[in-house]
């Protein structure tokens, strides 16, 4: 049996950090890329005919969750966002790296259920820890998170190709997270007229996120461009739009909402802005050519991933558009959320 944080600390050759380290999270670190998590470093080895696709993505508590969420969903969160980027890429989740800074309030006990977060979702999505780095810090907690994937060599599907006449689609629901944002700042205008289970979905929706791993594939057949949202649907689209010389019009009542998502639409319409410009949806947004969408749609359904049309990529340069059922443009008082 391992022996305990307390018995690692007494070791005057280990450390505290070092002994955290090998109690907490050695657990995860199942490849043998990670060396245990005992060196300085991991050694990883791309496979043959694969390129590896990195990304990395940064929460902090206050900003990117609330400091009183279970800390295995912290966890979740913090993994899934990663996922979600690497699925856009139709990558493969392979393993990641985990940057976290820990403040004098966070206990064993917190640590050891973040942990068991982290170890659930890596039977989940089939990853595995292979290093990182733990300090302390005065405050908030932050958790930086670095994710590899795998993807066969040429096949990663970028964010700049979209093409004029390509068609614009989503996966999932849009906009549920940032309402489960405001249900839990308790947001008054929201909270009077919605339903308990309304309320407890909105919360779940916004604390642990579901990547389209099972996209993976059939982007990399069938999309031009692809990107996940995770800034908010205008914001990531002007900049996929951007990225590929293109603008893209979209027809508002087409945009995926859940019934959830709906019936609060429907008690106040001016919500719809924020749902179109609300970040931590963490869906899939791509473009597909008109004469593989159907093939598209039927590969996404197959996979288990619901995906809607929502609009058409165009030539220009001007930011797209967000066409209501009047005809006329939405206004946005912003495209998404900003770190800065």
């Amino acid at each position: 049996m391992a022996n305990s944080l307390r018995e690692r600390q007494n070791n005057k050759t280990i450390s505290r950090e070092q002994a955290l380290i090998q109690d907490i999270f050695a657990p995860l670190a199942k490849s043998p890329e990670a060396l245990g998590l005992k060196d300085d470093a991991a050694l990883v080895t791309p496979k043959s005919g694969y390129d590896m696709v990195v990304t990395s993505d940064t929460l902090v508590a206050g900003v990117h969750f609330f400091a009183s969420d279970p800390a295995d969903l912290v966890a979740k969160k913090a993994l899934r966002v990663n996922l979600s980027d690497l699925a856009a890429k139709g990558a493969v989740p392979r393993s990641y790296l985990l940057n976290i800074a820990l403040p004098d309030n966070v206990t064993r006990s917190w640590l050891k259920r973040f942990a068991k977060g982290l170890s659930d979702d890596q039977k989940t999505f089939g990853c595995t820890l292979i290093g990182g780095d733990t300090v302390k810090t005065p405050g908030p907690l932050t958790l930086s998170i670095t994710a590899y994937g795998d993807v066969p060599k040429g096949q990663m599907v970028k964010r700049g190709s979209a093409r004029p006449g390509d068609l614009l689609y989503v996966s999932g629901f849009i906009g549920d997270a940032v309402l489960g944002l405001e249900v839990s700042r308790d947001t008054a205008r929201l909270i009077k007229t919605m339903s308990r289970a309304d309320k407890t979905y909105f919360k779940q929706r916004y604390r642990l996120p579901e990547p389209c791993v099972n996209l993976a594939a059939s982007l990399r057949e069938h999309a031009n461009a692809a990107m996940d949202i995770s800034d908010g649907l205008a914001g990531d689209l002007a900049l996929m739009c951007a990225a590929s010389k293109v603008t893209a019009k979209v027809t508002v009542s087409d945009i995926p909402l859940s019934r959830a998502a709906e019936r609060a639409v429907a008690r106040d319409p001016k919500l719809i802005s924020a749902l179109v410009s609300g970040g931590d949806d963490y869906e899939i947004l791509c473009a597909v050519t008109a004469k593989k969408a159907e093939a598209f749609e039927q590969a996404a359904q197959r996979a288990g991933v619901p995906v809607c049309r929502i609009g058409v990529f165009k030539a220009g340069k001007t930011q797209p558009q967000f066409i209501a059922d009047n005809g006329k443009a939405l206004v946005l008082d912003s495209l998404s959320f900003s770190h800065f």
